[in-house]
C-alpha cells in the first residue's frame, strides 16, 4: 500500500476514535445539533476505520506467516507458506476495498429518490417489461426497510404500466439507485405472443434525487 494512502488511512482512524470519545462526552450530548453532526460523521467514517483496523491486523498476521514459512521444520515452513499466501490475497482484496471507500461521496448519497419508470418501444409487452422493473426496485427496497410511495401510474392494457411515478424514502436511497437511470432493454418471448417469437422491448428509469 502507498504511503500517501495509509497515512490517510491512518488520518481517518484517529479521527473515527476520535468522534467516538466525543459522542461520550456529557457535553456533547447536551447539544443536540453538535452530537448529530458528530453521530453523522461517526457513520460516515465506521466502514473505513473497520476496515483498515482488520487489514493491519492481516498485516500482522502475514509478518508471522512469513516467519513461520523460514522455519527450519518442513510442516512448520508448509504451514507458513500456505498461510502466506492466503493472507496476501485477503489484503490485496482488502486494499482495494479500502481504496474504493476513499472515493468522496456525493453529498446526496443518504437521501431519497424519485423513481420514474416509463415503456419504451415494444409496446404492449413494453408495459409488461415496465411493471416487471417496478416490482423488482419495489422488493428491493422493501428490502431495505425503505418506503415507496406511488405518486402516479397509467396501467397497461394488458399488465404493468405505460408509465409510474414513485417516491423511496430511506437512508442512503439516492447511493443505490443512481445508476439505474437509463434505457433498459429485455428480449424475451412475451405473454402477449401467440407465435413464441422473441421481442425486445425497452423501458426508460430516471432517478432523481
Amino acid at each position: 500500500m502507498k504511503d500517501s494512502i495509509r497515512q490517510k488511512l491512518d488520518r481517518l482512524r484517529e479521527r473515527f476514535e476520535e468522534v467516538g470519545r466525543l459522542l461520550a462526552d456529557p457535553d456533547t450530548l447536551a447539544q443536540q445539533n453538535r452530537f448529530r453532526d458528530l453521530s453523522m460523521e461517526y457513520a460516515r467514517l465506521e466502514p473505513v476505520a473497520r476496515r483498515y483496523g482488520a487489514f493491519l491486523g492481516a498485516e500482522q498476521d502475514l509478518k508471522t506467516a512469513r516467519e513461520m514459512a523460514a522455519d527450519r521444520d518442513p510442516d512448520t515452513r508448509a504451514m507458513g507458506e500456505e498461510e502466506a499466501r492466503s493472507l496476501e490475497a485477503q489484503l490485496e482484496a482488502d486494499e482495494l476495498e479500502l481504496k474504493k471507500l476513499l472515493i468522496p461521496r456525493d453529498e446526496r448519497d443518504d437521501g431519497n429518490v424519485y423513481l420514474e419508470v416509463r415503456a419504451g418501444t415494444g409496446g404492449d409487452e413494453a408495459a409488461i417489461f415496465a411493471g416487471d422493473l417496478f416490482r423488482m426496485y419495489s422488493r428491493y427496497a422493501e428490502g431495505r426497510a425503505w418506503r415507496v410511495e406511488i405518486l402516479n401510474e397509467n396501467p397497461g392494457e394488458h399488465g404493468g404500466y405505460k408509465e409510474i411515478i414513485s417516491r423511496i424514502v430511506g437512508n442512503g436511497v439516492f447511493a443505490r439507485f443512481k445508476f439505474e437511470s437509463g434505457t433498459h432493454r429485455v428480449q424475451r418471448v412475451p405473454a402477449t405472443e401467440a407465435q413464441g417469437r422473441i421481442h425486445t422491448s425497452a423501458c426508460t428509469v430516471a432517478i432523481l434525487p
